[in-house]
């Protein structure tokens, strides 16, 4: 079985790899220089590094070198990528060309997660204000009009009920939140992190109530836009957003209005649609904006996490068993 991998990839996860099935082969891409032989090539594993200091609209070109000779291998049938998200351009053309696409969803829920509540908690506690007082050096201590609200008893609607929807939920109730988690079939039970779910018809009824909106969920046909001026205009003022999911699941000009008149007090912002953010986006200088830039997922240890995806699904390959974690089913 001969595996295509990077080199860096092949470096740190060889081992692991070879301990999961033996037989398996690993061809390494490097930067540069002759490309292998693509004789017999059947799996592909797109490791994070490949991917490090690109974005999805300027890849790295240790991507494109990856992936645009993954279109010449006939032999090719699975491949297997570090994100969670499959909606990249270059993954729709893997599935339409009729491979096997897999993901590692749940990788990076415990990082992306935090950094979700992380950005809540910041925004509730009034953190982008200190930290304006602060680069005026000026002591201005925030028992002054608006005080923080208490978040104890507050409702925080999660789009996206996934592994990052229900660590966000975990943790969320940590703190006293009502979490309503909101998904494409709501007759199930709730999953665990969630006082209860509903389906994307209900989220217009559901955002007069909401507190906190939490955006966790992947970016198809039913999420590109649904959060538009409508859904900004339906919370209470004076509400909060949450993006953790991907750039396009939010209009973005009625979102810089919300900021800009205080109908939204405030969001923190992970993803947007077009990154690198452009130097003269306004969300720039938004004072009750918090811009992270796409990196909710940054962990040591995630490509570890992604690897024993990789590694279980290979023995499963290896054995003739379902693969997990398939996209588009």
């Amino acid at each position: 079985m001969r595996v295509l991998i990077s080199d860096i990839g092949a470096a740190r996860h060889g081992a692991r790899i070879a301990t999961a099935v033996p037989a398996a082969e690993l061809v390494a891409v490097a930067p540069e220089g002759p490309l292998p032989e693509a004789t017999g090539i059947e799996v592909a594993f797109i490791t994070r590094d490949l991917f490090v200091g690109g974005t999805r609209h300027r890849l790295n070109p240790r991507f494109v070198r990856f992936t645009e000779f993954l279109k010449t291998l006939p032999t090719l049938r699975w491949v297997q990528t570090f994100s969670a998200g499959t909606d990249m351009v270059v993954y729709q053309e893997m599935l339409a060309r009729g491979l096997l696409l897999t993901n590692s969803a749940g990788a990076s829920a415990p990082a992306v997660a935090q950094t979700a509540i992380t950005g809540l908690l910041a925004l509730a506690r009034g953190l982008p204000r200190a930290w304006e007082a602060q680069q005026r050096r000026a002591w201005e201590p925030l028992y002054s009009p608006p005080e923080p609200r208490d978040i104890e008893g507050q409702t925080a609607v999660i789009l996206g009920t996934g592994p990052i929807g229900q660590e966000i939920g975990r943790l969320a109730g940590a703190f006293g939140l009502h979490r309503i988690g909101i998904r494409r079939d709501a007759a199930q039970a709730a999953p665990p992190g969630f006082d209860t779910v509903a389906d994307y018809a209900a989220l217009k009824g559901l955002l007069p109530r909401t507190d906190w909106l939490i955006l966790a969920c992947p970016l198809t046909d039913l999420t590109r836009g649904l959060i538009d001026g409508a859904a900004l205009a339906a919370l209470p003022p004076g509400r909060h957003l949450v993006n953790v999911s991907r750039g396009g699941v939010v209009e973005e000009a009625p979102l810089l209005e919300a900021l800009r008149s205080g109908h939204l007090a405030g969001a923190f912002l992970d993803v947007f649609g077009m990154e690198p953010l452009p130097p003269d986006s306004p969300f720039w200088g938004l004072p009750n904006v918090i811009v992270y830039p796409h990196s909710a997922a940054a962990s040591d240890g995630l490509p570890e996490r992604v690897a024993a995806i990789f590694a279980a699904n290979l023995g499963r390959w290896a054995r003739g068993e379902p693969l997990r974690n398939l996209a588009g089913r």
